[in-house]
């Protein structure tokens, strides 16, 4: 049984920075290409970051240059550090240790919460 623990999240002005951990009970995490979802009330959980299992970045518009997503497989730990936080960042962050299975992954932590205050 796969377990995921997302922490880091919490209440912030806008313009602040949150980093999100998320530790992973999977072996297969280091070969595995990874993501950070999020999902703000009334809407669709939406991919906001993802990783390959070597360590490549790629980002949604709304976030880039703003998210860092990184990984360390020796840990089974992924993080993403948030910076310059905005109010529409507000939502319950996800981390998806499958990025392959997608929004069909069966696994799903409890998540993180961010609010981000104007």
């Amino acid at each position: 049984q796969v377990h995921l623990v997302e922490s880091g999240g919490g209440l912030v002005q806008a313009g602040g920075s949150l980093s999100l951990s998320c530790v992973v009970s999977d072996t297969l995490f280091s070969g595995n290409a990874a993501g950070w979802y999020r999902q703000a009330p009334g809407r669709q959980r939406e991919l906001v970051a993802a990783i390959t299992s070597s360590g490549s970045p790629n980002y949604a518009n709304s976030v880039k240059e703003r998210f860092t997503i990184s990984r360390d497989n020796t840990k089974n730990t992924m993080y993403l550090q948030m910076n310059n936080l905005k109010p529409e960042d507000t939502a319950v962050y996800y981390c998806n240790p499958d990025l392959l299975a997608g929004l069909g992954y069966e696994h799903w932590g409890q998540g993180t919460q961010v609010t981000v205050s104007s």
